[in-house]
C-alpha cells in the first residue's frame, strides 16, 4: 500500500457518505479515537475491519485496498440515511462489545449470537412464541 493513501481514502468516503467518525466507528465496532486513527494513519484497520468498511460503503476490499474509487468533487451526493440493516449491526456490536456479553457469549457461533440478539428485543409474548415454534420444528427430521 502507498504512503497516507488509504487514511485519506477512508476519510473522503466518510465524509462524501455524511457520516460522523462516532457512526464509523459504531459500526465498525471501535471506539472513535481508533477510527480517527485510520483516518491519521496512526493506525492500520485489520482485515475484518477492512471486510466492514468495505460494506459499510458498499465498494469491494479491492476497491478499498487499491484505491481505485474515484470521488468527483464536482457532483453534490445525497448522502444516505443508515437503513435498518446498518443500524441494527451498529446495535448488535455495541451489544456482543459489552465486556458483560463479550464474557458470556463468548462460546456461542455467530447465528447463535444473532438469535440472540434479536431474541432480547422482542416481547415475552414473542419469545414464548419463538419457543413453541422451536419446538415443533426440532421434532421434524431433517
Amino acid at each position: 500500500m502507498k504512503g497516507k493513501l488509504l487514511p485519506q481514502k477512508l476519510k473522503e468516503l466518510r465524509q462524501v457518505n455524511n457520516y460522523t467518525q462516532d457512526y464509523v466507528a459504531a459500526v465498525l465496532g471501535v471506539v472513535r479515537q481508533t477510527y480517527s486513527h485510520y483516518e491519521t494513519g496512526k493506525r492500520t484497520p485489520d482485515a475484518e475491519t477492512l471486510y466492514k468498511l468495505a460494506g459499510l460503503y458498499n465498494i469491494s476490499i479491492d476497491d478499498l485496498m487499491h484505491l481505485t474509487v474515484d470521488i468527483d468533487r464536482e457532483v453534490s451526493y445525497d448522502a444516505p440515511v443508515p437503513s435498518q440493516s446498518s443500524e441494527d449491526l451498529s446495535e448488535f456490536l455495541e451489544f456482543f462489545n459489552d465486556p458483560a456479553n463479550k464474557k458470556k457469549y463468548m462460546f456461542h457461533t455467530n447465528l447463535e449470537k444473532e438469535l440472540l440478539f434479536y431474541f432480547n428485543k422482542i416481547s415475552e409474548e414473542d419469545k414464548k412464541e419463538i419457543i413453541e415454534f422451536t419446538k415443533i420444528k426440532a421434532r421434524k427430521p431433517l
